[in-house]
């Protein structure tokens, strides 16, 4: 027995500096990958008037990002990860990001403007330039690799915090990755005036968050070598997992009702939020008449609430539980915030008024993520845990990749006519993030009503001396 304590002290995950040290490096890759995911999202108006594309156009190109998940790749990603294993499925998706965010580089740089392949591009499908379908191209390629980091991340934190801090190691990634949102948000329209404020472009930023995608795959890799280590110190030799994974156990996912209730809120709540970034800085210009700066400079803030509050929450999670409840508040913040949005703003335009909100909705982010992500462990097999983080990917993408597309249409047809990208009326889109927020709050009752009744878990902290302690109280 005191061999077994020796062998399980000597553990590399046992150590608390090396596994945070663990969790630091696979932050940044997707610290980097935020970053990227947003870089053009402050750029609206430039890209309109710089390089032609209209709102639909702009729409179609964020959509791009998550299209080939949504027709199959995400559910592969989620079977390579299991078999293949979090080394080389994170260095893979590390990879792919890269390769995607030069392709878009090259799209909007002064290399393809006017070359053989713009003109062919621009020459079909008019409504969308030979820029933006090459962009949406490189960025449906990025997004296949994001995402498919974001299932390894998920899964490599729940390996090396097992019976640990692991609300608090998911909260603390997020708080990371929400960190590149405020950071991009802030640098990418300076970036865009580095030329000068005579002539902005949408090169620079997008330049600089490709060699950021860089760094964060070195960073990935050397994380690569410490897990490594740790499956030789364990004996999994057999990098896939510690049970054999099998592809029924995939089609049994979809059987499962809780685990639909888990993916419909993903869903749903996370087309209001990623989708709203995208379009938030225009949505800010046209409702305070603020400079395209200035409307980046308030929106860079909605990341920070999740970024201060996540990793409390995970700590909460971990030593007392409650991670349903805060699935329903959060849902109800993000109604009262867009409805905000919507219908209040535009009619009494203040900037103190669009920073609370945001700074709302930044809560609202750090509560749900916070208690999604932990809780598919607790009812999930780890053989197939991957999958299930993929699946789930897998429909949260489907909302993703037509929302913003959805959004597109519905701002023009609301603005017949209107070509100052800073006229544009809001109330309509954004009354449909306050629609999907009220559906999610649905499935986050539910969830709550199904907890109570079989117990799965879901309201009780998550590191497992404090279970234990909880077990032995209610004996005695």
């Amino acid at each position: 027995m005191d061999n077994t304590k020796t062998k399980a002290a000597s553990l590399l995950s046992d150590k608390w500096w090396v596994r945070w040290t663990a969790l630091i490096l696979i932050a940044s890759m997707m610290f980097f990958g935020y970053m990227f995911v947003d870089v053009m999202s402050p750029l609206q108006s430039l890209v309109q008037t710089q390089l032609g594309w209209s709102p639909q156009a702009f729409g179609y190109y964020a959509g791009a990002e998550y299209m080939l998940n949504v027709f199959g790749f995400l559910i592969l990603a989620g079977i390579i990860l299991d078999k293949m294993g979090i080394r080389f499925t994170g260095t893979l998706s590390a990879s792919v990001m890269f390769a995607g965010a030069c392709i878009k580089l090259y799209a909007i740089s002064s290399l393809f403007a006017g070359s053989a392949l713009d003109t062919w591009l621009s020459s079909w499908w008019v409504e969308m330039p030979g820029s933006a379908k090459l962009a949406a191209l490189g960025f449906t390629i990025f997004g296949c690799g994001c995402e498919m980091a974001g299932i390894t991340v998920s899964k490599a934190i729940a390996k090396w915090f097992e019976g640990k801090e692991m609300a608090l190691a998911m909260g603390v990634e997020m708080a990371i990755a929400r960190l590149g949102v405020f950071a991009v948000l802030s640098l990418s329209p300076r970036l865009a005036d580095w030329m000068g404020k005579d002539d902005p472009s949408v090169v620079p930023p997008v330049a600089f968050c490709t060699v950021l995608l860089l760094i964060g795959l070195i960073s990935y890799t050397v994380f690569s070598l410490m897990d490594s280590r740790l499956d030789k110190q364990t004996g999994a030799h057999d990098e896939g997992g510690e049970e054999e994974f099998k592809l029924s156990d995939v089609g049994g996912l979809f059987k499962s009702r809780l685990f639909w209730i888990l993916a419909m809120l993903c869903v749903l709540y996370y087309s209001a939020i990623f989708p709203f970034q995208r379009f938030g800085t225009n949505m800010l210009q046209c409702n305070l008449h603020i400079s395209e700066t200035q409307a980046a400079d308030l929106l860079r803030w909605f990341p920070i609430g999740a970024l201060c509050l996540t990793p409390p929450l995970g700590f909460f999670l971990d030593k007392v539980g409650r991670g349903a409840t805060m699935l329903m508040v959060g849902s109800i913040l993000l109604i009262c915030c867009h409805l905000i949005f919507a219908l209040v703003l535009p009619s009494h335009p203040s900037e103190g008024l669009a920073l609370t909100t945001i700074i709302v909705l930044g809560v609202s982010f750090s509560l749900v993520p916070a208690a999604l992500w932990p809780s598919v462990p607790k009812v999930m097999d780890a053989r197939y845990l991957g999958s299930a983080y993929s699946l789930i990917f897998w429909v949260q993408n489907i909302g993703l990749f037509a929302i913003p597309i959805l959004f597109g249409k519905m701002l023009d047809a609301s603005n017949p006519g209107i070509t100052d990208p800073t006229e544009y009326d809001y109330t309509n889109p954004m009354l449909m993030f306050a629609g999907l927020g009220v559906l999610a709050l649905f499935f986050a009752i539910w969830l709550k009503i199904l907890n109570s009744r079989h117990h799965y878990g879901l309201e009780d902290p998550n590191i497992v001396k404090d279970i234990e302690e909880v077990r032995l109280d209610g004996e005695a």
